[in-house]
Formats: structure tokens, sequence, C-alpha cells
């Protein structure tokens, strides 16, 4: 669910749930290794591998808050294991081109998310935060184009690099969107 309010001037604030939960017929075969959420990064995955679902994350690398798991115990092969996830986003936004040829805004955000393997593992309050700063130009020819620019302020939940460690945040990550994001 999102939700527009226009303040004063030219200033919107956008407020955003989300929530998926993909879950079982048969508790016995369990979840299909197929049909994930794919949480972190820009969501602009120029591929979509067997009905992933790609759920952007600003500030943190692509699939990164996506939990991994292994097929059998000590089993070198892994898949992403993401059936649950949420994400929380509130976006104060400024038009500064009203033009319908080149509609031009920028933005500022504060967003929050994370992926869990199961329902059981579900904690709507345990999300990896970030903030940041963005432009959107919306271009007849091209669509919905834009940048933007996060700070991850948790460890995400894989790919974590040992300086990352040592600081104990994410740390920056750039952006870039094309399309409409919904």
């Amino acid at each position: 669910g999102a939700w527009y309010t226009k303040l004063v001037s030219e200033f919107v604030l956008m407020a955003k749930a989300e929530f998926g939960y993909l879950g079982f017929y048969n508790r016995d075969i369990g979840t299909s290794p197929f049909e994930k959420f794919d949480v972190g990064g820009s969501g602009m995955m120029s591929y979509n591998l067997y009905g992933t679902d790609i759920v952007a994350l600003r500030g943190y690398a692509d699939g990164s808050l996506t939990p991994k798991a292994t097929e059998a115990q000590g089993s070198s092969i892994s898949y992403d294991n993401g059936n649950v996830y949420s994400k929380y986003t509130l976006e104060l936004r400024y038009l500064f081109s009203p033009n319908p040829s080149a509609t031009i805004y920028g933005l500022v955000f504060l967003e929050g998310g994370n992926a869990w393997s199961d329902i059981e593992k579900f904690n709507p309050f345990s999300v990896k935060r970030s903030a940041g700063v963005g432009l959107r130009a919306f271009l007849p020819m091209f669509g919905m184009l834009g940048i933007d620019w996060g700070f991850g302020f948790d460890l995400p939940n894989r790919d974590i690099t040992s300086d990352k460690l040592r600081r104990g945040y994410n740390g920056g990550e750039i952006h870039f969107t094309m399309g409409q994001q919904f």
C-alpha cells in the first residue's frame, strides 16, 4: 500500500508498506527452490531467474538482504531462500519541473526492509535501515529515469566483507533506476 500527501508548495510525502509471503501446500515437501523474493539494491536486474521477485531496497547491494540456504548439511549447493519479506518507505519529493515533456523531481528517503526464510522467523521490526537522496526525470521517450544514493545503516544478511564487519554498517551505494517502480 502507498499513500501520497501533498504538503506545502511543491512537496509531496509518500508513505509505503509492502509485505510478501510464499507458503507451501505440503509441510513434508516444504517450499520450492523457485519463486522467491530477492531483496536489496536498485531492483533493476536485467534478468529474472526462475520467477524470482526482485524487491528494491536502496543503500544495499542487489540481493544482499536475501538469506541463503543450503540443500543439505555440508553440501556446496545453495540457493536464495527469501520466502517472506517486508519493506517500509517514507519519501519526501520536491517537484523541480512540472513540464510534461521533462518532469523532474528530487527526493529524500528513509527505507527499511528485510527477508526471511520462513514465516516463523518473520519479525516486522527486524529491518535493515537506510536513508538517502535521489533525482527522478520522466521523459516521454524513455520513461522514468532515476539515480539514488543510499546509506545502509546495518550489515546485510550476506556478502559481508571484513571492512563492513569492522565498520559495523553497510555504507553508501549508488543506484540507477529505469521504469516506474511499483
